[in-house]
């Protein structure tokens, strides 16, 4: 008799109840990974025609081999145990050399490879790393081992590995006081035992059979290592990497890739929505409303027949080609909120989208794995994973919420915290803090509210949670992204709610005023306490950490400071330079013309030029274009600045008062030759 899906799962993820039962170290989980199936495609990557080409576990096995023989030359002078940094984008290499530097008994630093030379050192300095492995030439610290020079070296076939049973992710503090948690091969084994209890719930997570998972999130990440990595290369699946993590090199490897499963966190997929979202206001109306069909069809809104043809596969292998690709059959959101509007349009394609949880302190606990539609709309974290508990504690016996924390032999065994080491601190029943809030409904599933520390405290004691009102303005035209965080502005006493937003540098001052207006206009509709107060413009792009969340905690402190590289449309222009006896209106647009010729010369948007910003500490110019944007502004005006100003006149103010001043003093000169001339 042929056997159902659930029996060929629940037979296929069985099996690692006897890993679990093994010593449980490093050595062990890489010897299940590459003798499991080593005929079977390991990684799939693509050349420089764009061509798939992949590789087997067999081939993995060899070329890690090689590599961790000639890092022993490498590593010769460290001792055993001692700390490498491991500093290298996404790439089929990366899980080669970090377990060449394990079979080297050294312990690997997981680090993001685009930190900048001084916030690696302090890494480097705090966890004690005594050796770096990286692509750049850079003089860091302590030495560091390029990987085109270790690859090009020759290979000791003699090598006899040496395993180390630990490695270390960085959780934050890449600047200041850096937090640092160092798992061991039993919290790793732990990690993948958890998908013991996957069946029964889901038969799409992991199954026998072809999966193919992008490998999107870095590897540095703990949802990019432990899932992603971890999981699916111990399952005998294959990780296709895309050429680069541009847009369009990520569709190309979902489409050309055949990916069957996506991992992302939700800045990802706030993106991909708002890009069917741009994609479908483009349409002719008939095409935008089979697009409304096809989605609000696929999420239970509406009957086939009330549908018609947006129920059709057709109509929506059509959408799915123009994104992510016909083959996807499993997606998760992890690392923050995902707004239920989100969910709606990547479900409504057809990618069926769910909701995970995990922190780099405890693994990756839980992801919602019910298959309906309904359920994955509700954006549930879903139930613990095996071995994986969840608490409760609310500080109101009454409240709905309350600050989740986790037990589970998965959670790190020790911390590095400003460069001390010390075991993880637990409460008496072996709890972890996650310093999130959630709920649980009658189910036992749990729903994440955010962050304690991103949490706003209203003058009236309610608690506001920011990802609940951010999503609300992510379609907003022309805003790049948009964060929302309680912050006590220069001059108030208590916190707002502000809605920091990015925008690109194309956009100019009337499409500010329609941000502001679009902004304004949905507010009205949401409940009092959850409206926004104050709208703010960063001048830069929003600073996003290595786990890909808007570091909010950053953008607070820079309002409260009043940092300047904050915009805001409708506060009051401050008045530096007095322009008494002059027309307003004149005044007015001198200012705007000298902001056109500012804006030209320094590649700015008009919009974050204030008047009283000076040229070189707030816009960033020079002595050079600023000897040019005083000619620009002779020519513009027919004036000639004295020279002896030059230097002196520092914001646009400055220099409209002096244009003015020029004006006025050729206005009688001009009149008397206007005279003569006619005599």
């Amino acid at each position: 008799m042929k056997k159902s899906q659930e029996t060929l799962v629940a037979e296929f993820i069985g099996a690692t109840k006897q890993f679990a039962e093994t010593a449980k170290t490093m050595e062990d989980i890489y010897n299940a990974i590459v003798t499991r199936n080593p005929d079977a495609p390991c990684y799939l990557y693509f050349d420089d025609n764009g061509k798939a080409r992949k590789r087997t576990y067999e081939d993995f096995r060899n070329e890690t081999f090689k590599i961790a023989s000639k890092l022993s030359t490498c590593f010769s002078s460290l001792p055993p145990n001692a700390i490498v940094a491991l500093k290298l984008k996404n790439s089929p290499r990366w899980p080669m050399v970090f377990w060449a530097i394990i079979m080297n008994n050294r312990v690997p630093l997981l680090m993001d490879a685009r930190l900048p030379k001084e916030n690696a050192d302090n890494l480097i300095r705090q966890s004690g790393a005594q050796a770096v492995v990286c692509m750049e030439e850079t003089e860091f610290v302590c030495p560091s081992f390029q990987l085109n020079d270790i690859l090009n070296s020759d290979p000791d076939y003699t090598f006899q590995p040496d395993w180390a049973d630990s490695m270390i992710f960085c959780s934050s503090g890449t600047t200041g006081a850096a937090k640092m948690m160092v798992y061991h091969g039993h919290n790793l084994v732990a990690q993948i035992a958890a998908s013991l209890n996957i069946p029964g719930r889901s038969v799409d997570l992991m199954y026998p059979g072809d999966i193919r998972i992008l490998a999107m999130l870095p590897y540095h990440h703990v949802f990019g290592f432990m899932v992603v990595y971890l999981w699916y290369n111990f399952y005998g699946k294959c990780v296709v990497y895309p050429k680069s993590m541009a847009t369009s090199d990520l569709l190309y490897a979902c489409q050309k890739g055949e990916c069957t499963h996506i991992y992302s966190v939700p800045m990802f997929w706030d993106g991909v929505a708002q890009a069917v979202n741009r994609l479908v206001a483009g349409m002719k109306p008939g095409k935008r409303d089979l697009a409304a069909k096809l989605i609000a069809y696929n999420t239970h809104k509406i009957s086939k027949k009330e549908a018609g043809s947006g129920a059709s596969k057709l109509v929506r292998g059509v959408f799915q080609k123009k994104t992510l690709g016909k083959h996807v059959r499993f997606c998760i959101s992890g690392g923050g909120f995902l707004s239920p509007k989100t969910a709606s349009i990547i479900n409504g394609l057809g990618f069926p989208l769910y909701n995970g949880f995990g922190m780099t302190e405890i693994g990756i606990a839980s992801v919602e794995q019910d298959s309906r539609v309904e359920q994955r709309l509700k954006c549930s974290i879903g139930k613990p994973f095996y071995g994986y508990a969840y608490k409760i504690k609310k500080t109101n016996p009454d409240a709905e919420s309350g600050e989740l924390w986790v037990k589970s032999p998965v959670i790190h065994d020790e911390e590095i915290i400003n460069g001390v080491r010390q075991a993880t601190a637990l409460d008496e029943e072996d709890f972890f803090p996650t310093g999130d809030i959630a709920s649980v409904d009658k189910n036992g599933n749990y729903y994440m509210k955010g962050r304690i520390k991103d949490t706003i405290i209203l003058s009236n004691g309610e608690n506001i949670y920011p990802d609940e009102i951010e999503y609300y303005f992510k379609d907003v035209k022309y805003l790049n992204n948009c964060v929302c965080l309680g912050a006590i502005h220069p001059g108030d006493k208590e916190e707002k709610i502000t809605l920091v937003c990015e925008v690109d540098n194309s956009v100019s001052e009337e499409k500010i005023g329609q941000i502001y207006s679009d902004i304004r206009s949905i507010n009205t509709k949401l409940p009092s306490e959850k409206r926004v107060q104050a709208i703010l413009i960063d001048k830069r792009p929003l600073p996003v950490s290595g786990s890909m969340k808007v570091k909010r905690f950053a953008l607070r402190q820079a309002i409260q400071e009043g940092s300047p590289d904050f915009f805001n449309a409708e506060a009051p222009k401050k008045e530096t330079v007095s322009f008494e006896g002059y027309p307003e209106e004149l005044v007015k647009d001198t200012i705007h013309r000298i902001k056109k010729v500012f804006s030209a010369t320094l590649s700015l948007p008009d919009y974050k030029i204030a008047a009283d910003a000076i040229w070189t500490t707030d816009l960033g110019g020079d002595s050079m274009n600023y000897i040019e944007v005083c000619q620009r502004l002779n020519e513009e005006f027919g004036v000639d600045i004295p020279q002896e100003l030059w230097g002196k006149l520092a914001t646009a103010n400055d220099f409209a008062k002096e244009i003015l001043e020029l004006l006025k003093e050729r206005e009688p000169v001009e009149g008397k030759k206007a005279k003569k001339a006619k005599k």
